[in-house]
């Protein structure tokens, strides 16, 4: 890093195309989880789908990402984001498009998420936190909330562009116009200016010093297994995802069935959105500022809030509306902190693979969540069970990183920790 980079403006000076594609890359991969909920009633309405199978969806291509989120880490490490996240995003556009082939048939459904699960891990969470984490050093909470806002990004103008586009032009189109669309403006920013600065380096020294590549501290992989604090992030991020992410999917017919329009559903969960895209600024300032893992804790359990809001015995309009708010704001956070403390945690030596394997937890959470919301719902002819839950489990995420030790000081010294 030059002198000039070595504040954090200087960082910004020179990175903030780099946060620029990231941030767009991943709100691209999340356009689909924004939309589904869009697509339940006029799928449900052609086909007669309950929202089980709905839901299993998004269930299945998240469970998909899980499991092929730590081999794919590992080869982040080997052949950095860029090798990876071009072609990506090319055959995750036309996964997308895909959608609007279906006829009716159930396995169709699920075989068009299978693919999207499989070839959309290459534009996930880790393939831009791994390039963001490696370029920014003094500013990285602000740097990973700047990118990380791509999905607070999806979630607000998804939600009324494609119900724009579903009342103009039928769901299929805008399926297409989603994918095509939104994909080759991501494609032209990552060929453009997705560069690692980490990667950067190494070869630089590398071709200085043949052979000799520079230490990077932090745990390796089998020390980061046995590693308590990481567990308790971990844990934590699995209940919270799978929480958050069930009400995300299930948010715009939460709303509808207690009498808002789908107009005005779509513009609340914009609202949700929004919030979001502030949560993960504020919260990237503060971590850069104080103790990350008191600050993640609490933000992350304060989505409880969110969750007793919307309960049908408390909601109204006006506490629908700070109910969206709150979650937005809370939820947004989740990848975020969990990128930062697994960088502080685990160091930088092995992030690639370390932070896949907390990616694949939270894949594999936010494809248990909307299941278990869908599932609650056909049950009960309600989300209140789910609600319930979701609050109580927020509480419990949040405290169990709330009590985590102090984020490690890294060297730059090679580190076993075994």
């Amino acid at each position: 890093m030059s002198r000039e980079s070595a504040s954090a403006p200087g960082e910004f000076r020179e990175g903030w195309k780099l946060v620029l594609a990231a941030s767009f890359g991943f709100s691209f991969f999340s356009v689909m989880m924004a939309g589904t909920g869009l697509f339940m009633q006029p799928l449900g309405d052609e086909f007669g789908w309950s929202r089980t199978l709905l839901s299993s969806g998004p269930s299945i291509a998240t469970i998909m990402t899980a499991i092929l989120g730590p081999f794919f880490g590992a080869m982040i490490d080997r052949f950095g984001s860029r090798r990876l996240a071009l072609p990506g995003i090319v055959v995750t556009m036309a996964s997308i498009s895909a959608f609007s082939l279906l006829n009716g048939e159930t396995w169709q459904w699920i075989a068009l998420w299978f693919t999207f699960g499989v070839v959309s891990v290459s534009i996930k969470s880790t393939i831009w936190t791994a390039a963001v984490v490696g370029a920014f050093e003094r500013s990285r909470g602000l740097a990973l909330g700047l990118t990380l806002s791509g999905t607070a990004v999806a979630q607000s103008i998804v939600p009324p562009l494609g119900n724009l586009l579903i009342d103009a032009f039928g769901w299929r189109m805008a399926f297409v116009c989603l994918g095509l669309g939104w994909g080759s403006i991501t494609l032209l920013l990552a060929w453009l200016f997705l560069h690692e600065a980490r990667r950067t380096r190494l070869q630089a020294a590398n071709q200085a010093q043949p052979g000799h590549l520079p230490a990077t501290g932090g745990l390796t992989v089998r020390a980061a297994l046995r590693d308590r604090a990481l567990w308790q992030l971990a844990v934590s991020n699995f209940l919270i995802m799978a929480l958050t992410m069930g009400l995300t999917i299930h948010l715009f017919p939460i709303l509808t069935e207690a009498g808002v329009s789908r107009e005005k559903a779509a513009l609340l969960t914009a609202l949700s959105g929004v919030a979001g895209i502030a949560g993960k600024l504020v919260t990237g300032y503060l971590l850069d500022r104080f103790r990350p893992n008191f600050v993640g804790g609490a933000t992350l359990g304060a989505a409880a809030a969110g969750f007793a809001l919307l309960i049908n015995d408390v909601a109204s309009p006006a506490l629908i509306v700070i109910a969206l708010l709150v979650n937005g704001y809370a939820a947004g956070t989740k990848t975020h902190i969990t990128g930062y403390l697994t960088a502080g945690y685990a160091g930088m030596r092995n992030f690639g693979a370390i932070y896949g394997f907390m990616s694949a937890l939270m894949s594999l959470a936010a494809g248990v969540g909307p299941l278990l919301a869908g599932a609650a719902y056909d049950m009960s002819g309600g989300y209140e069970p789910f609600l319930i839950a979701g609050a109580a489990g927020c509480v419990l995420g949040g405290l169990l990183i709330i009590v985590m030790p102090p984020v490690r000081e890294w060297t730059g010294e090679r580190d076993e920790r075994s």
